[in-house]
């Protein structure tokens, strides 16, 4: 809870969640950041998890979408996001609704 709360209190953050029936069947959040690609911020979506049940009924669309709009919003460049390769369900989502580009992530835990 410590980093959430963290998080809640810096403008560079937000979130949004989906619910069905008063329970949460989703959220998503993201983070702002300067890019030197660009003279716009650019919007990392870093989490967005929808309940297995849920799934293929439009909410992770609906999140994705919420995310958009507030990018634009906010005059962000882009919004991109990482997926693990084997994530089927997930990327056939992706695809409608963003490009990949071709990048591969490399990283390192310091």
């Amino acid at each position: 809870t410590r980093t959430f709360e963290r998080l809640v209190g810096d403008p560079r953050f937000f979130a949004f969640v989906a619910d069905r029936e008063g329970a949460l069947v989703g959220v998503v959040h993201c983070i702002i950041h300067p890019a030197t690609w660009s003279i716009r911020d650019y919007c990392y979506l870093e989490d967005l998890f929808v309940q297995p049940v849920e799934r293929g009924k439009g909410t992770g669309r609906a999140l994705i979408e919420a995310v958009y709009s507030e990018a634009r919003r906010r005059s962000l460049d882009r919004v991109y996001w990482l997926t693990h390769e084997t994530n089927a369900a997930g990327r056939a989502l992706y695809g409608k609704l963003a490009s990949f580009d071709g990048f591969i992530q490399y990283r390192r835990k310091l």
